[in-house]
C-alpha cells in the first residue's frame, strides 16, 4: 500500500495528529471515564463500575464532552505527552497502543467500521457501570472490579 494509502494513525506519531484525527482514535469505551483508585503503598490503580454522572451509559459517549474539563475538574485533556505518563490509561487504548508502538486492535472502530465489534469483545464498559450519582462515594472500594488495565 502506497503511503498515501495507508490510514494516518500508520503515517504519523500522536504529536503530528491534527485535532480531528486525535478525537477519530478515541473508541469511546468509557474506561478513562470510570473512577479509579490508587493503592498509596504500591501505586496499583484499581478500576472501579463507578463511572462520571456526565457519561451517557445508554449512548456509551460523553453528554458534556466539550465542556467536560469545566465541569469535572478531575477530567484530564489527553494529550500525546499525557499518555506516556499517565499509569492509568488502560492498555486497551488507542493512544496508549500507539504511544507503545503497537497497532490499533482488531475491534478499534477505525479497523472494524462500527463499535459492534468493540462491545462484542467486552471493551465497552458502557452495560456494566453505574453512575456516580447512584452510589456512596464514600464507599468506593466497594465497586471494585477485575480484569480492566
Amino acid at each position: 500500500m502506497p503511503v498515501s494509502e495507508a490510514p494516518f494513525w500508520e503515517t504519523k506519531t500522536l504529536e503530528q495528529l491534527t485535532i480531528e484525527e486525535w478525537e477519530a482514535l478515541c473508541d469511546t469505551c468509557g474506561r478513562c471515564c470510570l473512577f479509579k483508585l490508587e493503592d498509596q503503598d504500591t501505586h496499583e490503580i484499581f478500576y472501579t463500575r463507578v463511572i462520571c454522572r456526565y457519561f451517557n451509559i445508554e449512548a456509551g459517549a460523553c453528554r458534556v464532552y466539550c465542556d467536560r474539563t469545566q465541569l469535572v475538574p478531575t477530567c484530564l485533556q489527553l494529550d500525546p505527552h499525557r499518555v506516556n505518563e499517565l499509569g492509568w490509561i488502560p492498555r486497551t487504548c488507542a493512544y496508549r497502543r500507539l504511544a507503545e508502538g503497537r497497532r490499533l486492535a482488531a475491534w478499534h472502530p477505525l479497523i472494524a467500521g462500527s463499535r459492534k465489534r468493540m462491545q462484542k469483545s467486552g471493551i465497552a464498559v458502557n452495560q456494566r457501570v453505574i453512575s456516580e450519582e447512584m452510589v456512596d462515594m464514600d464507599h468506593l472500594e466497594n465497586y471494585i472490579v477485575e480484569g480492566l488495565k
